[in-house]
């Protein structure tokens, strides 16, 4: 017992000496870009970063009174909702089928897997030149199909263009997917076989043992894919731009737009960005408490 305490506390000096450095590098290198990211917040400035005045809150009051603001946080939670809906259900198949050998791995394996990645930006624009009214490939292939009536403006008209960028954020659930693969390589077989003499099916199986056995899963994918939510930009940036009349605008576009505009607009922008940083602070806080004990079970 003793022996493995000291043990322990040498394998901790061991990786503090190796790590000492680097964490130093990286809280000096994080920690002055979130302090020199708030004071600029207080500010009115350009990016030129010259001639600012001090203007303490009202920043954050600003943010906060502004509509297309609320509206795009709303639609961070709303795109995390849905992906997170998507990966609960769709992702935990697809690992399940790849794990047991339901369908073709290889296939899911590419349609699901390889995008996840791909830089976010290709496969948004990918997505948005497919969902193009007049040359997209899915106008075009229901017009040559006959159903050119079931063809739509689905980057234009504000409904659609959010349930196109909402698909988009279901269709990337490789994170999850790998996730559950991973854990499922991992899971107890004579739960799994206990099921089997007892006559449950495949699919029961899946719904009725596996899924509720791993809800450590399941937190670590919600949390990850809420704030994931909000590192987004490219999803949105490459597909809609943020339109049509702010229908899928995040955070992440509404501060881009501003930061692009001429003026003295940097220390709002600072304060969107310290704002948003504060939330994904709170989400990673949250995720490393529900994963704690996880972590020191399997030790």
């Amino acid at each position: 017992m003793a022996s493995g305490r000291i043990r322990r506390r040498t394998d901790g000096r061991a990786a503090t000496l190796f790590l000492g450095p680097l964490l130093v590098v990286y809280l000096g290198f994080f920690g002055y870009g979130f302090w020199f990211l708030a004071r600029t917040s207080t500010t009115r400035v350009s990016l030129s970063f010259v001639n600012s005045v001090d203007v303490g809150a009202n920043n954050y009051r600003l943010l906060l009174a502004n509509e297309t603001f609320r509206r795009a946080v709303l639609n961070n939670l709303l795109f995390g909702a849905v992906s997170i809906a998507a990966a609960l259900t769709i992702a935990f198949f697809v690992a399940y089928a790849i794990s047991v050998g339901l369908g073709p791995k290889k296939l899911l394996y590419v349609l699901f897997i390889v995008p996840a990645l791909m830089p976010l930006s290709l496969v948004s624009t990918i997505f948005g030149s497919m969902l193009q009214q007049q040359f997209g490939a899915l106008n075009q292939t229901l017009t040559a199909v006959g159903l050119e009536r079931l063809a739509q403006p689905w980057l234009t008209e504000p409904g659609l263009a959010f349930a196109s960028v909402a698909a988009i954020f279901c269709y990337l659930i490789g994170l999850p997917i790998m996730y559950y693969t991973a854990d499922l390589s991992v899971y107890p077989t004579d739960t799994i076989e206990a099921a089997l003499l007892d006559g449950a099916g495949t699919f029961r199986i899946m719904r009725s043992v596996v899924y509720p056995m791993m809800t450590a899963t399941h937190l670590t994918v919600i949390l990850s894919l809420l704030l994931g939510s909000f590192r987004a930009l490219e999803v949105v940036l490459f597909s809609t731009g943020g339109g049509p009349a702010g229908s899928t605008e995040i955070v992440g576009s509404f501060l881009y737009r501003f930061s692009t505009d001429p003026g003295p607009r940097t220390g709002f922008v600072a304060a969107g960005a310290v704002a948003i940083l504060l939330v994904a602070f709170v989400i990673a806080l949250v995720q490393l408490a529900v994963t704690r004990p996880r972590n020191k079970a399997t030790r």
